[in-house]
């Protein structure tokens, strides 16, 4: 079973890049998903963040993920620590994911990470394919995605690896620029994932 790294900044495109490898038939695994879900069913993982970050809860005592976004991002330190904690139970789940893909006889599995190169996720890949588009790009994508005020998607663009990461750490590229449809750009993502797993 080949697997292929997505990685990129937030609002690069990488879900549309990963609708390709979804028609080529790639076991696919969420790393920002499976720490969603973690969240909620992880009693271990929530106990280590508020051990960690204090008063990040809800009044329901789910973890509030604005609150501990607001905490980490412009913060290096919270935000190392952050990763140091997550990536351990993400990484885990992640395997688990990799051996039912390899029980039912997946041709490819594909890991879309944010954090895939920093994770070490990165390592358990064949390929590493980085989704990169320019900042402003970004910016007005997540703002429009997740209904959040500017200063905070700069924030969250700001808190993440440069282009200059990608381009240094990735095996290929697959740039989205705002010239780009998103049909024209997933054929090209189509093009490379079918050149990767052939």
């Amino acid at each position: 079973m080949k697997i292929i790294g997505i990685t990129g900044p937030t609002g690069a495109g990488k879900t549309t890049a990963l609708g390709a490898l979804r028609e080529l038939g790639a076991w696919m695994i969420d790393a920002d998903e499976v720490y969603h879900r973690l969240l909620e069913e992880s009693a271990p993982l929530r106990e280590a963040l508020t051990a960690r970050f204090g008063d990040i809860q809800d009044k329901s005592g789910k973890i509030d993920r604005k609150k501990l976004g607001s905490v980490v991002f412009g913060d290096p330190t919270a935000l190392s620590d952050l990763n140091a904690i997550t990536h351990r139970f993400i990484g885990e789940e992640i395997d688990r994911q990799l051996s039912a893909a390899r029980a039912e006889d997946r041709s490819a599995a594909a890991i879309d990470a944010i954090a895939l190169i920093e994770s070490g996720l990165g390592d358990r890949c064949d390929a590493v394919v980085g989704v990169i588009a320019p900042a402003e790009l970004r910016v007005r994508r997540i703002m429009a995605r997740e209904g959040i005020p500017e200063d905070y998607a700069w924030k969250r663009v700001n808190a993440q690896q440069g282009e200059e990461f990608f381009r240094t750490h990735c095996d290929y590229l697959l740039e989205n620029t705002e010239h780009d449809t998103p049909e024209a750009f997933r054929a090209r993502a189509l093009v490379l994932f079918t050149d990767i797993l052939s």
